[in-house]
């Protein structure tokens, strides 16, 4: 029977997770704590607390070097730090002064790597801090979606692109899975599952963009993953893992859990 094997949250959008021992599921069909912050372009035309499209953030799928830096963030004093190889980049509390000073050091930082969308576009700057740092909200579907894979399915791919050490980080997922065969997941669009005490609708497979490319360890593009993963596995888009909203009320899911199909034995 699957089990859950590893559980993520993103505490801000396109940066780097925390590996959690259990995640608290909301009703809406979000992870508390999930994308509750995100670093977005001055000219985007969103207002603060909206949610917008990845494309206005700065995040791994514009700017790969995002791998390197360690997120820690307090989810109760809301207080951030983001450091790079062992040394603080910057740290403060998610205040007016705070979250201008965080903002700052991330522009200037993102501004240093060789691959970032801020040189040559002086109007995405000043970087904004958006979110009130509770309110899960800057996932990439607006309505929120939380994300599942398998191991079994990671394994395949990690064949197909030739390399046997393939980090799962590079899919993003909230939630990882053993115990099943390779892609089972992806058939179970329009399905219900169920980990733990939580139920969930399976929206569609996941559809992969250029933030599978960047290595979580050295923040370059390494692997051509969504060409493989069209070439390799017959796909008409790159889809991995799979989309899902939860199906009555939420709850707390943890490591160990069950996964059954719903109406399964």
């Amino acid at each position: 029977m699957p089990r859950v094997v590893a559980l993520y949250r993103y505490p801000v959008k396109g940066f780097t997770p925390e590996r959690c021992d259990a995640l608290t599921v909301l009703d809406e069909g979000r992870i508390a704590g999930d994308r509750v912050l995100g670093f977005r372009f001055a000219n985007s035309g969103v207002p603060d607390n909206a949610w917008s499209k990845k494309y206005e953030f700065v995040a791994l799928v514009n700017t790969p070097g995002l791998a390197r830096l360690n997120l820690r963030f307090d989810h109760k004093a809301l207080r951030l730090c983001i450091s790079l190889d062992g040394a603080v980049l910057v740290e403060d509390a998610l205040d007016d002064n705070g979250r201008k000073r965080i903002s700052a050091a991330i522009g200037n930082h993102v501004l240093k790597l060789a691959d970032n969308p801020l040189s040559g576009h002086p109007e995405r700057l000043p970087l904004q801090m958006v979110g009130d740092g509770v309110t899960s909200r800057y996932q990439d579907n607006e309505s929120g979606q939380i994300s599942l894979h398998s191991r079994e399915s990671l394994a395949v791919v990690a064949a197909a692109v030739g390399d046997p050490g393939l980090d799962e980080l590079r899919f993003r997922s909230n939630i990882v899975i053993e115990g099943l065969d390779a892609w089972d997941e992806h058939n179970w669009a329009g399905r219900k599952v169920r980990i733990g005490r939580v139920a969930f609708d399976v929206v569609k497979p996941k559809v992969r963009c250029l933030a599978t490319h960047a290595n979580p360890q050295t923040g370059e593009r390494d692997l051509q993953v969504m060409t493989t993963l069209m070439s390799a596995f017959a796909q008409k888009q790159p889809t991995f893992a799979v989309a899902m909203v939860t199906s009555g009320p939420g709850g707390q899911i943890q490591v160990g859990d069950k996964l059954t199909l719903v109406g399964e034995g």
